[in-house]
């Protein structure tokens, strides 16, 4: 066997680790900052012993590493920037070419939301000049685990009740977990019902890491 088939045989076994749509939804998870199994199984509503079996083909596929602390094993991202990107990609080819992807994407997010994305590079400059608030939606301790310079967490299910903290003045830019998280859509279209000003970021915390830009954490209490 000749070096170039060994190479494809080993992205090949990368590509057969990708092909559930469970282990693509842990690596979403994992995306957002390192995780347990129990975690992962509680967020993903799979049992432990699912999880774990996922987990184990994802990690024999080199796509997460795993850390044991004390008696808990502690997932991550093996290469999130070389991951995120894949998935990204995997995502594009996706929307392209299954017809059942770009009928999901109509139907649903198209549907709630004409209205062009904020991109990465338009929001670095609204985010200069002052211009835009910056909403993260995800759960607090995602939030924590790493966000958007100057970010506001108001994760969706507490939207309605604290409306009062965003200005009026300014419009506010909603992400979340990826392109395809409902979060920031649903977020969006609560906002604009209440007359405020309000698009969505283009993708979502992963991607903005994955292509190098400024992150705050709270658990380190420093921008990074």
């Amino acid at each position: 066997m000749g070096p170039k088939q060994i190479i494809y045989g080993h992205l090949a076994d990368v590509a057969q680790a990708l092909g559930h749509a469970h282990r693509l939804e842990l690596l979403e998870h994992l995306a957002q900052g390192e995780r347990s199994v129990e975690e992962l199984s509680a967020r993903s509503g799979l049992t432990f012993a699912n999880t774990s079996r996922h987990l184990q083909i994802l990690r024999r596929a080199r796509l997460v590493n795993a850390d044991r602390r004390g008696k808990r094993i502690i997932y991550s991202l093996a290469g999130e920037s070389e991951v995120t990107g894949l998935i990204h990609a995997l995502g594009r080819v996706g929307e392209r070419n299954v017809a059942e992807i770009d009928r999901v994407m109509a139907d649903y997010f198209r549907a709630r939301d004409a209205l062009e994305a904020v991109s990465r590079e338009d929001l670095i400059a609204r985010m200069q000049d002052g211009l835009v608030t910056i909403l993260d939606v995800r759960p607090r301790d995602e939030f924590d685990a790493g966000h958007l310079p100057g970010a506001l967490n108001i994760p969706l299910s507490e939207l309605a009740d604290r409306l009062a903290e965003l200005p009026d003045a300014r419009e506010v830019v909603a992400y979340c977990r990826g392109p395809w998280c409902v979060l920031s859509f649903e977020a969006v279209a609560a906002l604009r019902e209440r007359g405020l000003q309000s698009r969505r970021l283009e993708d979502g915390f992963p991607e903005w890491k994955a292509a190098g830009l400024p992150i705050e954490a709270v658990q380190q209490g420093v921008a990074r």
